[in-house]
């Protein structure tokens, strides 16, 4: 069956997580992506967890691509670089702002290569600003969008902020970035221009904070407690989340409170938010009394949204999970491993993990000779090794 994008050609600059995230997306729906790596190659390749010098980090990133190991620190690996570009429909980035520029490799100087490219950059503060060209990684990213004291519910005060050991900066900057490669290609098609995609990494997270937004310009007295918060059972502890009039319904049904119904402290939204505390004591009364399995099942039948606290690894196995086949096997070099499939499915065409990782620098030769680089420009280029030590 054809893919949606199988006709497009992408030359991928990036390199850690935001890039290539968006770029596998790419790959998934068909389109032939063409990674573009140093000659040590990509720094994910040397991320753990590794097998015989193989990264599962760098696989699950870049499975369906191709790699080809170019120099653009060298007048020669540059212009390879513009002769791929010259082939290719769009090209994507994440160096800070100005890198691409020193090598000779911005949109503008791609754009006189190939007029219709579409050339997405992907930064940390954006293309141009105060900000532009500090160095960003999504923990700090995390921190500067107010998303880390808003994910601890509060905006201030003097607690210590926790970790976010997720990388969501990076993911969630991947995923605007392909759709905005999908607008463009829209546009493309309706006029026949390329464009300029400029996507911020911290505008990007600025996206999740929607109520925080504005609850930053106007005065809100917070809850009494956490309203998508934990209640505690008897062996531990799961998460609830009550957003409308039928999900509290459903739940004072559930733990036989009906007279909450009709209490002025709980009856009425605003009233509920600002006893919520009160709420979840006398709930509590109730499942501290059962385990967390016991509660799960009486939620789950009155569909009170609500779920346990579950580690990765057990949400892998979960049966719905299993049942939309949202991982792929990937094969590298050393064997092969799960990796997480689109989680969209498209009725007409596939979407998935492509079947194998590439070695670095395997498709070099192929496609520069491609591109029309002689052989002797391609025996030119740097030896590089097949895979990082």
């Amino acid at each position: 069956m054809a893919r949606a994008l199988e006709d497009l050609r992408v030359i991928d600059f990036t390199t850690t997580i935001a890039g290539p995230h968006c770029t596998r997306l790419l790959a998934d729906l068909g389109a032939l992506v063409i990674k573009v790596e140093p000659p040590e190659g990509e720094m994910m390749r040397a991320r753990p967890p590794r097998r015989d010098g193989a990264s599962t980090s760098f696989g699950q990133l870049n499975a369906g691509k191709r790699s080809v190991v170019l120099d653009l620190k060298t007048p020669c690996g540059v212009e390879a670089a513009k002769r791929l570009v010259a082939t290719a429909d769009v090209v994507v980035e994440n160096f800070r702002p100005g890198v691409m520029r020193r090598f000779g490799l911005d949109y503008e100087a791609l754009k006189a290569v190939q007029p219709r490219i579409i050339y997405c950059a992907i930064s940390g503060y954006g293309q141009s600003g105060p900000s532009a060209e500090l160095p960003a990684y999504a923990p700090s990213i995390h921190a500067a969008s107010g998303y880390d004291l808003a994910h601890l519910g509060y905006q201030g005060g003097s607690r210590r902020p926790d970790y976010c050991g997720i990388y969501i900066a990076d993911v969630l900057s991947g995923t605007y970035a392909f759709g905005a490669i999908l607008a463009a290609l829209h546009h493309r098609e309706r006029t026949g221009e390329g464009q300029l995609i400029d996507v911020s990494m911290l505008e990007a997270m600025l996206s999740l904070t929607l109520s925080e937004i504005q609850n930053a310009q106007f005065a809100v007295v917070p809850p009494s407690r956490p309203i998508f918060g934990p209640i505690a059972t008897r062996d531990g502890y799961l998460n609830l989340s009550i957003a409308s009039e039928k999900s509290f319904q459903s739940l004072a049904a559930a733990c036989g409170n009906l007279q909450w119904l009709s209490d002025p402290r709980f009856a009425r939204f605003d009233d509920r938010r600002a006893h919520w505390g009160e709420l979840i004591d006398e709930l509590e009364l109730w499942s501290k009394e059962r385990p967390s399995a016991e509660v799960q099942k009486i939620f789950d039948r009155y569909g009170v949204p609500s779920s346990p606290y579950r580690t990765v690894k057990e949400a892998m196995k979960d049966p719905q999970i299993l049942h939309r086949r949202a991982f792929g096997e990937v094969k590298d070099t050393a064997g092969s491993f799960l990796a997480l499939n689109p989680p969209f499915r498209l009725s007409a065409t596939p979407a998935e993990v492509q079947p194998s990782v590439p070695e670095l620098g395997e498709h070099t030769a192929l496609f520069l000779a491609e591109s029309g680089c002689g052989e002797e420009e391609i025996a030119a280029l740097p030896d590089f090794p097949s895979r990082p030590s």
